[in-house]
């Protein structure tokens, strides 16, 4: 170890201060001094004074005080008291204000006086003799080389650890002089002298600079030393030499800003402005100053000499005295300074130091306090001040210039740098100025105390005060607990662009949260193969570990290698902040930066990012459509990820859904719960949009829908492969399904909990026409058209359309029947009828099957308990079903055989797609009439017969052909809000008045009908009902019995009938004899009814029986009389 290797100028220092203490057994400090400034040879300095030389030969106790050259300048500038004293009057000369002078002669002798201290000879035996106890304690001290100067250069490098107050004192002292002139360093002048000369820093002649400027000599070494790290322009590369003697004077100088000459004179003001009360030693000054540095009241200055200082700690730690000595003991027990690979530059930087012992602390390990409370004074000063950073100022000097001047303070500017990262300022990041940002954060750590970044800080206080105020004071949970109310009331705009900048770059490294770091660590190294906190691996950058963990946090047990419960929990929150802003995802950023300027430019409000992206999942890009579609698909299970529509959903979740949203593990419950519970009051207009919004997603991709995929992945790979969008699985299944259902097979091909499901699905997707884009895009124009004003949900618009379906275009139209047929096989699947009969199903139908629910209604639709609403929606089912057979169903199972039996010339006709306007229903009736009908069919015609003998609107094809009629000859009866047959009753009795015969012939049609069953007559039902009772009890029902009994008792004179009854059977009589007159049997069966039904039939009957009779005597006549033409034939 060399002694000027190791800067003898404070091995001087130690020397003059253990000579001072020799002389006598430690004399006074005024003593030694003045004995220390004898010389024991001829000054070196031609220049001196004769006087002063003279003296200083003569006399054992010279004083500089008596010197003639300095006699004035010592009387004007120190007190009378340090007169005697050589030292103090060096100190008071030296640290005098800069503008004020010394004489020339003052100043040469004074710079000798200091050269003889410094080369004295008896330095080391006087340091022995002082520092004897230090020594002994210093093992390396003592084994050092004597006479060569090494023990006083060893004595230097340990003073943290001399305990001995003399010994430490005057070390200190003597370091004092010393530093106030780099001349007086051993070996720095020899080292840096052509460095000195080219960068102009000074002289190295004695007088050409005075005592203060000789101190900007290092200065101005260390301000190009910063230059060259910076890489600025035009910067002076300095010998490794000069560069170590440079780091070293830092390094010495650090406990004491005295010993920084430079900067003790440009802030000996702000130290009385802002640190009077600071203790002198141990680097506290220079903490107080730096603490200031940002003040309004510090001067310029003295803000680039703490800068400049700064700088070289930021490349040596050791340069700041407080954190090397406070981290001594840690950086040793974590060998964070023994990496024999590593530059021994890097490795004493600030940075590195930090980013080791950060790593300790984030694997658990005891660091102490004192230096943990070093680490954050230096990691806020990182992020406070840019400049510390090389990095930064090299790469990132042209956005800096661009968009950030004028912003150096208080951190302004690094948070300007992230915003030009998260692309807020429109121009792309250098790569190398974002990684010099992101080892920056690294580096300052500031996810672990928010406290370490000082304008997030600021901006957030009052957020933090109000909304995290439950939370420790510098909690790593702090950030945590902001980001949780981002976009909330509590946020303002300030904090929020602040704490989005510092999370964009946190987001991209999970190391950067200490709370998933400490819960995932053991995690991340057995899934992912993750390397120590300050270490990185080019197979597993930090940005792809976080991904790496959440594909194994929500795998099943079947699938492998899951995360713990405590990393599942930390990867959870970490996803549910990131789906607050779509630039917290980096990799959904990276692959998806083109997509996101070309499609949702326009949409960058909270949360639209991402959902324009899933809005337009099929035209992404491959390798954006893949992260867009896995996001999507972890979303589908835990839909709690999606904070802000959580947040939206909060009162409808606590009211309906507060037991799944309690549980752990989503696994889709809660979204099925919110679609369920999507149109309840506490449901707001956001949470409504984003529910729907992600039911559209769902429907890109069967994956996407969690439940679903789980319980039918089997089934769709075996029933359905090459099917992707969910809409289209659900109908393949649904087709399967129905296939089996209608086959009577023994075993279904889907299976049971697929079924399910299924079910689920088929119910949600009815709510909304968006959720059947085949349907939607085939109806577009015919929405935009006939329901423009009405909005999507609720399934409005499929009940308008439903509404409107006359008006439809064919290829809507044929949509619509195929939807309204599968409606009325399955009532379940019709949204609007099982929403406005909710509560009527649950007092009428809870026995009933949900595929025999309208049925259920329909029968219960006069009683007076039934809501008004619900009864108005079974009457719109009831005239759709009566349009066409096929949305029948019980009709069209019960009427299968005498369908293609009597109206095959209507299906013959019939399209597929398209009703038959009542056709085949009209068609059955009159076979009604003629009771040719099996009974099973007999009986469903008849309830269609009976509902519609009630309402006009229930009868399509009577409808269609009176409408005009109704509306001249009934207007009344039609208006009424209550139909019980009176418009058909108003036909009736003004058959004559019809003049449109279709009209006219659907009225006979109607009283032929009645003259079958009674039933299908409300009015004369109602009014016979108690001669029924007495008269026709034993008759069975149809087939025209119980009104033949009806009729046989109005003929008999001993019956008594109801005057209402009697009455309304006599006007039947009546319109029965005119529909005969006006309406000729059609047919032979048509005719006999006719007869049979005739009050004169029995005279009818004769006249058949006696033509028959007539006929049958001409035939014998006639055969015979042929009979002989023939034989007479023969014989000829």
């Amino acid at each position: 170890m060399a002694a000027c290797r190791r800067v003898q100028l404070l091995l001087l220092l130690m020397s003059m201060a253990l000579c001072v203490c020799s002389i006598n057994g430690l004399k006074s400090l005024t003593s030694l001094g003045n004995e220390i400034g004898l010389p024991h040879q001829p000054l070196k300095s031609g220049n001196i004074p004769p006087a002063a030389g003279s003296q200083l030969r003569r006399s054992t106790s010279w004083k500089l005080a008596d010197e003639e050259a300095c006699r004035e300048d010592i009387t004007r500038l120190c007190p009378k008291k340090h007169w005697p004293n050589n030292l103090a009057v060096l100190e008071c000369l030296q640290d005098r204000k800069e503008d004020t002078e010394i004489a020339t002669d003052c100043n040469h002798l004074l710079w000798n006086y200091k050269l003889n201290l410094t080369t004295d000879p008896k330095f080391e035996s006087v340091a022995g003799e002082v520092c004897k106890t230090t020594i002994g304690e210093i093992k390396e001290c003592a084994e050092e080389e004597k006479g060569k100067g090494y023990l006083v250069s060893c004595l230097v490098d340990h003073r943290g650890n001399i305990s001995e107050r003399q010994c430490h004192q005057y070390v200190t002292k003597m370091a004092t002089i010393i530093f106030s002139d780099f001349r007086l360093i051993c070996g720095f002048m020899d080292k840096c002298r052509e460095d000195i000369n080219t960068l102009h820093c000074g002289s190295i002649s004695t007088g050409e600079k005075d005592l203060h400027s000789q101190g900007e000599v290092i200065s101005c070494l260390e301000k190009a030393l910063v230059r060259e790290a910076e890489q600025q322009e035009q910067a002076h590369s300095i010998q490794d030499g000069c560069k170590k003697s440079i780091m070293r004077v830092a390094e010495l100088s650090a406990d004491d800003f005295h010993l920084d000459r430079h900067l003790y004179f440009a802030c000996r003001e702000d130290r009385e402005r802002f640190c009077e009360d600071t203790q002198v030693g141990e680097g506290r000054v220079y903490k107080c100053l730096f603490n200031h540095k940002f003040e309004e009241a510090m001067s310029e200055k003295c803000r680039d000499a703490l800068t400049t200082r700064q700088k070289l700690i930021a490349q040596d730690y050791k340069v700041s005295y407080s954190l090397a000595k406070a981290c001594k003991a840690d950086l040793r027990k974590y060998r964070c300074n023994l990496d024999s690979n590593m530059p021994r530059a890097r490795e004493a930087r600030l940075s590195y130091l930090l980013l080791c012992l950060e790593a300790a602390v984030h694997r658990g390990r005891t660091v102490n306090g004192e230096c943990q409370g070093e680490m954050l004074d230096y990691r806020r000063m990182l992020m406070e001040d840019f400049s510390l950073s090389p990095e930064i100022v090299l790469h990132c000097r042209g956005e800096i210039e661009a968009h950030c001047s004028g912003l150096h303070r208080k951190g302004r500017t690094l948070h300007c740098l992230m915003r030009v990262g998260r692309g807020e300022k429109g121009a792309a990041m250098d790569g190398m100025c974002q990684s010099a940002l992101q080892t920056l954060i690294q580096s300052a750590d500031p996810g672990a105390d928010y406290r370490i970044d000082r304008a997030l800080n600021e901006a957030c206080e009052s957020v933090i005060q109000t909304a995290c105020k439950h939370i420790r004071n510098g909690d790593p949970m702090i950030l945590s607990c902001l980001m949780e109310h981002l976009y909330t009331e509590k946020m303002v705009e300030d904090c929020e662009h602040r704490l989005l900048e510092l999370q964009y770059f946190i987001s991209r490294d999970w190391k950067l949260d200490p709370i998933l770091y400490r819960k995932c660590q053991s995690d991340a190294a057995r899934l992912c193969h993750t390397h120590g906190w300050n270490e990185t691996s080019e197979l597993m950058p930090p940005g792809a570990v976080f991904s790496c963990l959440y594909r194994h946090a929500y795998r099943t047990e079947e699938q492998g290698r899951r995360l713990s419960r405590d990393c599942k929990v930390e990867v959870q929150r970490i996803l549910h902040q990131r789906a607050l802003d779509v630039k917290l995802d980096p990799e959904l950023q990276k692959r998806c930066m083109t997509d996101l300027g070309k499609w949702c430019s326009e949409r960058t409000e909270t949360g639209q990012e991402l959902e324009c992206l899933q809005d337009h999942l099929e035209d992404l890009l491959v390798e954006c459509r893949e992260v867009v579609g896995n996001l999507t698909e972890l979303e589908s299970e835990d839909i709690q990820i999606e904070a802000l529509l959580i947040r939206a959903c909060e009162p409808v979740i606590q009211t309906h859904c507060h037991d799944v949203a309690d549980n752990q593990m989503d696994t889709g419950d809660l979204m099925e719960c919110l679609v369920r519970n999507k149109h309840q009051r506490e449901m707001s207009d956001k949470c409504v949009v984003g529910v729907t919004h992600f039911q559209l997603v769902q429907m890109k991709d069967f994956r996407f829908s969690y439940k679903f995929k789980m319980a039918c992945k089997e089934d769709v790979l075996k029933l359905c492969p090459n099917i992707k969008k969910k809409v289209d699985v659900v109908v393949c299944l649904s087709t399967t399904v129905r296939n089996d259902t209608l086959q009577d097979v023994k075993e279904q091909r889907v299976s049971l909990k697929c079924r399910k499901q299924l079910r689920v699905e088929e119910l949600e997707m009815s709510e909304d026409i968006r959720l059947e884009p085949e349907l939607q895009e085939s109806c577009r124009h015919d929405i935009k058209k006939l329901c423009s004003a009405v909005e999507f949900g609720n399934a409005q618009m499929i009940e308008c359309l439903k509404e409107n379906k006359k008006q439809l275009s064919q290829q809507c139209h044929q949509k619509i029947f195929k939807l309204q047929e599968t409606e009325m096989m399955d009532p379940e699947l019709d949204y609007q009828l099982m929403r406005v009969c909710k509560q009527m199903i649950k007092r009428f139908c809870t026995e009933s099957d949900a595929k025999n629910m309208l049925n259920c209604l329909k029968q219960n639709k006069n009683s007076e308990l039934m809501d008004p609403k619900c009864k108005q929606m079974i009457t719109k089912r009831q005239i759709t079903q009566n349009t066409d057979f096929r949305l029948n169903p019980v009709l069209r199972k019960a009427c299968k055989a005498d369908i293609p039996k009597f109206c095959q010339d209507i299906l013959r006709k019939a399209s597929d797609d398209t009703e038959l306007e009542g056709q085949v229903i009209s068609c059955l009736k009159l076979k009604y009439a003629d009771q040719r009908l099996s009974p099973d069919c007999e009986d469903q015609i008849r309830v269609i017969l009976q509902e519609s003998a009630l309402d006009y609107r229930l009868d399509p094809q009577l409808q269609m052909h009176c409408s005009d009629e109704i509306t001249r000859l009934c207007p009344e009866e039609a208006a009424a809000q209550e139909q019980t047959g009176q418009v058909e009753e108003c036909l009736k009795g003004n058959l004559l008045k019809i003049k449109q015969e279709g009209c006219k012939k659907e009225v006979l049609n109607m009283l032929k009908e009645s003259k079958a069953d009674i039933f299908v007559d409300p009015v004369l039902h109602t009014a016979c009902a108690l001669d029924l009772k007495h008269q026709c009890a034993a008759i069975p029902p149809g087939k025209g019995r119980q009104m033949s009994c009806l009729l046989e008792a109005l003929d008999d004179k001993r019956v008594r009938l109801q005057p209402e009854c009697k009455k309304r059977l006599q006007d039947r009589i009546d319109m029965w004899t005119f529909a005969a007159k006006v309406a000729p049997a059609e047919g032979f069966s048509d005719l006999a009814r006719q007869v049979l039904l005739s009050p004169s039939k029995n005279y009818i009957l004769f006249v058949i029986a006696l033509a028959v009779c007539v006929l049958f005597l001409i035939g014998l006549l006639c055969g015979r009389i042929t009979k002989r033409v023939t034989r007479e034939l023969k014989d000829r």
